[in-house]
């Protein structure tokens, strides 16, 4: 592996506090509009730095997009596709001969650590120290693995994440040293600190315009059953009340299940507040660049449906806040350019003045972040999703309703790829028989209507299948 090369320019080079959460969808903070949710802390990091209305995933599913932000590469370039959970399935792993942001760092002279949920399949590499949750890890009283042996852990895991980090913190000193951050929450099935278990108790969260969804244009979304909250969450909440009309269960399991993954996220919010204001007791703030995001987006009622994977915007786009008030002075800023997880590498890599290795194919944010975006920013984005859980041995459609079927997930979602502009998206099912969807962004914001194959979006179709085609050719992708 190449040696890291230093940038003249950074002589001071920054602390990284990097925080990453689960399922945390784009627009469910109050700094983003929701009005439900109150997320005083991220609003503060958006107040000081620069919050990113148009950052997307490149393939929405845990472990890939985990890897896509430690590789800056795309999945089928780290390695990682899926999530490797079907019992047949062989393990995926990050590329040995790719390069992370961690081990990069580390090798120049960071201190390095991380901390929480990690959810590949890889050891942690590229890190002194590691204390991370075991697959998916538990709410209460979870497991840890440090350094490689399990401890058990008593508390709420966002609280105890936390506790661990400043630990680590008031040991690593003034730097420069690297935090990777994250947490479990707001992962189903959610359980929320006790302490916040009352909130929103006697509110009636709206629902969203698209929740009653019939999927009259688009069939794959009618397959999509198993996404549905009147099939699938039923199981989560035993206190479910019984001989409910079907819409009242709908009904009935969107509000709890959006009120405990909002309670969830509160508890997140809670524990950044105390390491940002750890940060400014140490007088670390100036000099420590602060990145949060999600590992994808998440549907929360829109369609009908929980959980992400299609390369529908709640499940597509992704909250992103950075801060770094020493050389980001813009606060408050909201950014409209378009930005990807493969970008998070290399940015880190260029506030640290570490050249980023071939293999990552995003760009820096630097000059985003000073609001000076290059000329040739990319106004197009390429998004593939790989796993096929309804297909797995050629058992075809029906296979979950096989009882002898050894393995399935709740998630019909095919494998597709798409690429969306800033106001255009065309979804390819490429195992479907030439199925696509189009949507007008612009005047199908919900995503209601496939207009793919209509005359008067003859020239639009056109023009996103060449650049869906350049974008594949661009990164390599198959």
């Amino acid at each position: 592996m190449a040696a890291p090369v230093f940038s003249p320019a950074a002589a001071r080079r920054p602390n990284i506090l990097y925080v990453m959460t689960d399922d945390h969808a784009h627009n469910r903070m109050s700094c983003a509009g929701d009005h439900f949710l109150p997320t005083p802390n991220l609003d503060r990091l958006a107040r000081e730095g620069v919050r990113f209305e148009n950052c997307f995933c490149t393939n929405s599913l845990c472990a890939p997009s985990r890897a896509t932000c430690l590789t800056g590469a795309y999945s089928h370039i780290n390695g990682v596709r899926g999530n490797s959970e079907a019992k047949d399935a062989p393990p995926e792993y990050i590329r040995r001969d790719i390069q992370t942001y961690p081990e990069l760092l580390r090798k120049a002279g960071y201190c390095t650590a991380v901390i929480g949920k990690w959810h590949l399949n890889d050891e942690p590499r590229g890190f002194d120290y590691s204390y991370i949750l075991p697959g998916q890890g538990l709410y209460e009283d979870p497991e840890f693995i440090e350094n490689g042996v399990r401890k058990k852990a008593k508390g709420y895991v966002t609280d105890l994440t936390t506790d661990k980090a400043l630990e680590w913190l008031e040991h690593a000193g003034e730097g420069p040293w690297l935090l990777v951050y994250q947490h479990k929450a707001p992962h189903r099935p959610f359980q929320p600190p006790a302490r916040l278990k009352g909130m929103l108790a006697d509110v009636d969260l709206p629902y969203p315009k698209s929740f009653d969804d019939n999927y009259a244009t688009r069939k794959l979304a009618a397959e999509a059953k198993d996404m549905k909250f009147d099939i699938s969450l039923a199981g989560d909440y035993p206190d479910l009340p019984k001989n409910l009309a079907p819409e009242e269960r709908k009904r009935w399991l969107y509000q709890r299940f959006v009120k405990d993954y909002y309670r969830a996220t509160v508890g997140v919010d809670e524990n950044l507040g105390r390491v940002l204001d750890f940060l400014d007791r140490k007088k670390l703030t100036q000099d420590t660049v602060v990145i949060y995001t999600s590992d994808n987006g998440f549907f929360l009622g829109e369609h009908g449906w929980y959980d992400k994977r299609f390369m529908y915007e709640p499940s597509l786009r992704l909250p992103l806040l950075v801060r770094y008030p020493r050389m980001v002075p813009a606060a408050g800023r909201v950014d409209g350019n378009m930005v990807l997880n493969i970008d998070y590498a290399p940015t880190i890599l260029e506030f640290a003045g570490i050249q980023a290795p071939a293999s990552m194919q995003g760009r820096s944010l630097r000059p985003v972040l000073a609001g000076d975006a290059p000329r040739d920013w990319r106004r197009s984005m390429l998004y593939t999703y790989y796993e096929d859980s309804w297909k797995l041995a050629g058992k075809g459609k029906d296979a979950m309703s096989d009882p002898s079927f050894a393995y399935f997930t709740a998630h019909r979602v095919s494998p597709h790829s798409g690429v969306r502009t800033g106001r255009h998206k065309l979804i390819d099912y490429y195992r479907e028989n030439g199925y696509h969807e189009l949507f007008d962004l612009e005047n199908d914001p919900d995503e209601l209507h496939n207009v793919y194959g209509q005359k008067n979006y003859a020239a639009v179709q056109s023009d996103l299948e060449r650049e869906l085609r350049r974008l594949r050719e661009h990164y390599h992708a198959p």
